[in-house]
C-alpha cells in the first residue's frame, strides 16, 4: 500500500487494447492485492457450476448480456473473500454509471470505499493499430503482431509453420464498433468519477513500464489532485 491508503480499492478503465489487463496484473503483484477481472470471474463461476455460474451460462447461451443483478451478485461474492480484505483491482467492472452506483453499495456493505479510478487512455487510431495488427496461429493459438512481434518469415507461425490468420474480432470494422460502444458507455462513467474527484488519466500509449509508473504515481497522489 501507499502511505495514504491503509487499503486500496482501485478501478481500471480503458478501451479494448489499452493494456489495462496487463497493468492490473503488474499492479496486483506490486501492491499484493488481487486483480479481479469480470471475465475471469465469470469463467470461474461457470466452470465450478455455481448457482450464479449456471444462471449466467443460460443467459450467455441465449446470446444475451448479463443483467446488472447477476454481475453485482458475482462482484459481491468475490469482494467478500478474505484475499480482498486489503483491497482489490477491478478490471471490466463497472462499465456503466448504473453499475458504478451498484459498486458503491457493494463496497459500503463491506465497509469499504473506492480510493481511485484510473483511466488508461489510448487514442482510437493507436488501438486500431494494436488490435488490427494481431495475427494468430490457427493450430497452436500463438499470437503475433505485424509490427511489434512479427513471425520470422513474416507470414507463418514460427512453431507450426502454418499461415497466420486475422481473427474476425481483430478486423478494423469490428474494432471501431467496439470502440464506439466503449466510448458511448464509458464517457458518462468517466464524468461520474471525475465529478467525485476519484478519476485520474494516464497516457496508455507509453511503454508498459512508463504506464505502470504513471499509474503508481497517480495512486500515490491525494484524492482531488
Amino acid at each position: 500500500m501507499t502511505s495514504i491508503y491503509r487499503s486500496l480499492n482501485l478501478v481500471l478503465l480503458g478501451p479494448p487494447g489499452s493494456g489495462k489487463g496487463t497493468q492490473a496484473k503488474v499492479l496486483s503483484e506490486k501492491y499484493q492485492i488481487p486483480h479481479v477481472s469480470t471475465g475471469d470471474m465469470l469463467r470461474e463461476e461457470v466452470r465450478n457450476q455455481t448457482s450464479l455460474g449456471i444462471r449466467a451460462k443460460e443467459i450467455m447461451d441465449r446470446g444475451e448480456l448479463l443483467p446488472d443483478d447477476v454481475m453485482a451478485a458475482m462482484i459481491l461474492k468475490r469482494l467478500d473473500r478474505e484475499d480482498c480484505a486489503r483491497g482489490v483491482i477491478l478490471d471490466g467492472y463497472p462499465r456503466t454509471v448504473e453499475q458504478a452506483q451498484v459498486l458503491d453499495g457493494i463496497l459500503a456493505e463491506l465497509g469499504r470505499t473506492l480510493e481511485r479510478v484510473v483511466l488508461v487512455d489510448v487514442p482510437d487510431e493507436e488501438i486500431v493499430r494494436r488490435l488490427g495488427g494481431r495475427r494468430s496461429c490457427p493450430r497452436c493459438g500463438r499470437v503475433y503482431h505485424v509490427v511489434y512481434n512479427p513471425p520470422k518469415d513474416g507470414k507463418n507461425c514460427d512453431d507450426c509453420g502454418v499461415p497466420l490468420i486475422q481473427r474476425d474480432d481483430d478486423r478494423e470494422e469490428v474494432i471501431r464498433e467496439r470502440l464506439r460502444q466503449y466510448h458511448e458507455k464509458t464517457a458518462p462513467l468517466v464524468d461520474f468519477y471525475s465529478n467525485r474527484g476519484l478519476l485520474v488519466s494516464v497516457d496508455g500509449s507509453q511503454s508498459m513500464e512508463a504506464v505502470t509508473a504513471s499509474i503508481m504515481e497517480a495512486i500515490g497522489s491525494p484524492v482531488g489532485q
